[in-house]
């Protein structure tokens, strides 16, 4: 099953999308939000599952789906917790800032409360005030949870993902320094991120969800450039079971959270640093870790971060060839030509 929000008030109103993402119908008979929905999962999940079934087979009203139209999922949510799935990439972006990478990050992971109360939309703008700011795309595997009580285990917790998605998690990586340096963390350094146009189901993933991973190519092109095509399911030292464990080992997480994989990263098969596209490799699903690579090859980053104008392109691919979960494609631009996005 697939789910999104149709642009309108805070919240959007709830849709259930095609299989192929060409049509929709409407879902607020069931649960005006998908907030609502969430919050009770056990029954309305059957009955969102049985329209769903009903749209594939042409039994139900629909509508032609533009992604242009989605809001993120949950266009705003009750928490937006992003950890750090991927130890490769915290060691290369670390090693950028002079910074040493404890042994303890390959046993714990990381983990910071984002700003959740507006998320971009798919085809959202990245509103970005000052260039000097090193605005950076990372794209990410998110899951939303259901309820989770204090304490659960990774079984648990798995148990308790509802959806499946993806995020670009845009930084402001000349800001984060400065924060991290006061011992506080991220604030500004972390705008608004973006949503892919529609949350999928586990089930509807079929074996590429598997222990907690998706396993496929996580594709970004950036400038209508390959960027990076870093497998998902390869090199994440902690599944998203492990993640929504530590959100929950001191604190029930409520239903509608969103947790984030942390930035999609591999390295080469002689487990030496990723390679760009160009040269053979998989790239990279964000900027940092290509300038950090630069920068051990000919000692300085030769590429800039996103300037105005730039434009930046997510999507996971199917069996079939076809976005599972919709394209997030984004255009940075000069904060008073925006547009309000996410509302």
């Amino acid at each position: 099953m697939k789910l999104a929000s149709l642009k309108g008030g805070r919240d959007g109103r709830l849709v259930i999308v095609s299989k192929d993402l060409h049509w929709y119908t409407d879902a607020a008979h069931i649960a005006p939000t998908l907030q609502a929905a969430l919050d009770d999962w056990d029954r309305i999940s059957p009955k969102l599952e049985s329209l769903a079934e009903d749209l594939e087979h042409e039994a139900v009203p629909r509508e032609r789906f533009h992604e242009h139209d989605a809001a993120a999922p949950l266009p705003r949510a009750y928490q937006w917790a992003d950890g750090s799935a991927y130890v490769n990439h915290v060691e290369l972006v670390r090693r950028a800032r002079g910074a040493e990478l404890p042994d303890s990050f390959w046993e714990d992971p990381l983990m910071y409360q984002g700003g959740s109360d507006g998320f971009l939309g798919p085809r959202d703008p990245i509103t970005l005030a000052d260039e000097s700011w090193g605005c950076d795309m990372e794209a990410e595997i998110v899951v939303v949870t259901t309820d989770v009580p204090q304490g659960a285990s990774r079984e648990e917790a798995l148990k308790r993902i509802a959806l499946v998605g993806l995020t670009n998690d845009v930084s402001l990586r000349n800001l984060i320094p400065a924060e991290l340096g006061k011992g506080f963390g991220f604030v500004q350094s972390k705008p608004a991120s973006a949503m892919s146009p529609v949350y999928v189901t586990p089930d509807e993933l079929g074996d590429a969800w598997k222990d907690g991973k998706l396993h496929h190519a996580l594709k970004v092109d950036y400038n209508e450039k390959p960027f990076g095509r870093a497998e998902a399911g390869e090199e994440m030292t902690f599944d998203m079971g492990v993640l929504v464990a530590h959100l929950a080992k001191t604190r029930a997480v409520g239903a509608g959270s969103i947790i984030g994989s942390g930035t999609v990263s591999n390295r080469d098969p002689d487990n030496s640093p990723g390679r760009p596209v160009a040269d053979g490799g998989k790239g990279y699903s964000c900027i940092a870790e290509q300038r950090m690579i630069e920068t051990i090859a000919s000692g300085k980053p030769a590429t800039e971060f996103m300037k105005h104008g730039d434009r930046v392109r997510i999507w996971v691919d199917g069996p079939d060839g076809k976005p599972l979960f919709g394209t997030i494609e984004q255009e940075v631009v000069p904060l008073q030509t925006s547009a309000t996005g996410g509302q």
